[in-house]
């Protein structure tokens, strides 16, 4: 498949799927501008890659900093949206401002850069708006009433945002994992199970993704749903 030299700014870059995704996408050969909270995870310069440091969570941020990055690198035509975080436990146990964080983090911060974003892709030949959710969005789950809700905003929003720019050139997509087998898991009392058939690797995310990216132009691959072949939940010992 003859594969198009593209500008793909990926969000979440410095660890686990997102850092996964850009180096699969530099291998191809796309310039990859990688925002992380802390650019200082990138220790070692790349060629075509770009890092930005950007605090998602600082909502009144991100505005300003998209005016930067477009000015910067006009020949943005992609983005894949992968920064995010686990909570989980029941309603009661969350305080007002981590719901507060959760959702900003999760959903809200994607909300802008879309925003940010979308005026300028909508000028491009073509544009590719690529998100990761998660399972959580597919079916809620005991301890997950708050982390399912942020997941399923965001693919409320996908879906929506998908008819608005079906007149334009820019394809949306939603990409919904299982559970993955990266830090995620480090600060929560559950990971998946040891065997390889109980995860996903985020090399495996990372090729769903270009093949979303690399599709004919005419395609729109709408959603799709990675699942390990048997779910199996490890809960640590406190």
């Amino acid at each position: 498949m003859h594969t198009i030299k593209r500008t793909i700014l990926v969000t979440g870059a410095s660890s686990g799927i997102g850092r996964a995704i850009a180096r699969n996408l530099l291998r191809q050969g796309h310039h990859v501008i990688g925002i992380s909270r802390d650019s200082g995870k990138f220790i070692r310069q790349m060629d075509n890659f770009s890092p930005v440091q950007l605090d998602l969570s600082r909502l009144s941020d991100i505005p300003q900093k998209i005016r930067e990055l477009e000015q910067a690198f006009p020949e943005i035509d992609a983005v894949v949206f992968c920064a995010g975080r686990g909570q989980f436990g029941s309603v009661e146990e969350f305080s007002y401002a981590q719901i507060e964080s959760l959702m900003t983090l999760n959903f809200t911060s994607q909300a802008f850069l879309v925003k940010a974003l979308l005026p300028a892709l909508k000028r491009k030949n073509h544009g590719d708006l690529i998100f990761i959710g998660s399972e959580a969005a597919l079916k809620g789950s005991r301890k997950g009433a708050m982390y399912c809700a942020s997941k399923f905003a965001l693919r409320g929003f996908t879906q929506a945002l998908r008819e608005e720019c079906a007149k334009s050139n820019v394809r949306v997509c939603l990409i919904n994992p299982g559970m993955v087998k990266t830090a995620f898991f480090e600060q929560l009392p559950f990971e998946p199970g040891d065997d390889q058939s109980n995860f996903i690797d985020p090399e495996d995310v990372a090729e769903a993704l270009s093949y979303v990216l690399n599709s004919p132009t005419q395609i729109v691959i709408d959603e799709i749903n990675l699942s390990p072949l048997n779910k199996v939940v490890k809960f640590k010992k406190p």
